[in-house]
């Protein structure tokens, strides 16, 4: 008994270790979970600075593993978003930071004066998935400051549709030209005041960049409660190709977004490879052409026929063919072809081996001959 009641405090004591240990390790997930219900936020080492310093910027709330855009904008007031989109930011000197596993981070950012007047906030945004964003106030020394443009009445407007990109690719654009297509929505009014011409701004993004908003005003009166069919432009640089984002905003809120899939120009590259073909035959044959008329002639020939002699040549060399006396009597009384004369007009017989000659005379008739025993 005595054994039981020594051993139980040590095991309760034992326990509640344990179990404030398992605490303490689970209490950073836990504040990660409520900071990121609460939702993201922004906070400056510093609530003024000038051009050429340097303040940190510190985030919560955020998603973990995120990869996030900072920069300093103008003409913008937390609650309110970035008037002009980051076309009224200090784009050039950003940065990018990603979040930890908590939702947190820490970095620090470069003060330059954004291209509109302030009032300035320091705006932290998501580059891929989620949309999310978040401003702090932060005052640039020595930048001027201007109310904010005021917003007109009191409309608003709601994406009623779906929104569709309407155009196709032409042949200039297999070659490099810029694509273009037509942004159709339909938006609805629901303020209680109308609209008249409406300023939207359109911006396209590829891949992890921030896009590049462009004001596009659309004529016309939005009355309250009604509803309207917009189409807007939209054009991409040369050469463009891949998978494209159109967003649409308007007061300062998103309120669309078409994904826009661009295909490569082949006739751009097509046009390279005949480029790189043509252009080394065309100086080969220059080059060839030079080499024929810089190289000397060689005069007469003489040098093709080292060495040997000329057709001239040879049949000048060539035995000349003489006919014995009594082949020329007959042939002057016969002009007729026949066997022995033929045979001995042949250059390679000699009299002894004439084929025309009697069989069994090899030589000039001797002595013994008829005519010659006649004689004597």
């Amino acid at each position: 008994m005595n054994r039981r009641h020594r051993c139980g405090p040590r095991l309760w004591a034992a326990a509640l270790v344990l179990v404030t240990a398992l605490g303490l390790a689970a209490l950073p997930q836990l504040t990660a979970v409520a900071s990121a219900a609460e939702g993201p936020a922004v906070t400056l080492s510093k609530s003024q600075a000038g051009t050429g310093g340097s303040i940190t910027v510190r985030g919560s709330g955020w998603r973990s593993k995120t990869l996030l855009m900072m920069l300093i904008c103008g003409q913008s007031e937390p609650g309110k978003g970035v008037i002009g989109g980051t076309n009224s930011c200090a784009n050039a000197d950003g940065r990018a930071v990603t979040t930890g596993s908590d939702g947190t981070f820490s970095r620090k950012l470069p003060v330059a004066e954004p291209p509109v007047p302030c009032p300035c906030v320091v705006h932290v945004a998501t580059v891929t998935g989620d949309k999310a964003q978040a401003d702090a106030v932060l005052k640039v020394a020595g930048h001027p400051v201007k109310a904010l443009p005021a917003q007109a009445g009191g409309g608003k407007l709601s994406v009623l549709t779906d929104t569709r990109l309407d155009g196709s690719s032409g042949v200039l654009t297999w070659f490099g030209a810029p694509a273009s297509r037509t942004f159709v929505f339909t938006v609805g009014n629901v303020g209680s005041a109308p609209l008249k011409d409406p300023v939207f701004q359109v911006g396209t993004s590829h891949g992890v960049f921030a896009p590049q908003w462009e004001d596009q005003q659309w004529r016309g009166t939005i009355a309250p409660g009604r509803k309207v069919q917009i189409k807007l432009p939209v054009e991409l640089t040369s050469g463009a190709h891949g998978n494209y984002l159109v967003s649409l905003k308007f007061g300062g809120k998103v309120l669309a977004e078409q994904p826009w899939g661009v295909g490569r120009p082949w006739g751009v590259t097509l046009f390279w490879i005949l480029l790189c073909v043509v252009i080394p035959a065309a100086l080969f044959r220059i080059g060839m052409a030079v080499v024929d008329r810089v190289r000397p002639r060689r005069s007469g020939g003489a040098g093709r026929h080292r060495g040997g002699l000329r057709l001239s040549e040879v049949t000048a060399r060539l035995p000349k063919l003489t006919l014995p006396e009594s082949s020329r009597r007959s042939t002057d009384k016969d002009p007729g072809p026949t066997k022995a004369s033929t045979s001995t007009a042949l250059p390679w017989f000699t009299p002894d081996t004439d084929p025309g000659a009697p069989a069994g005379q090899l030589s000039a008739p001797s002595d013994n001959s008829p005519t010659t025993k006649g004689n004597t």
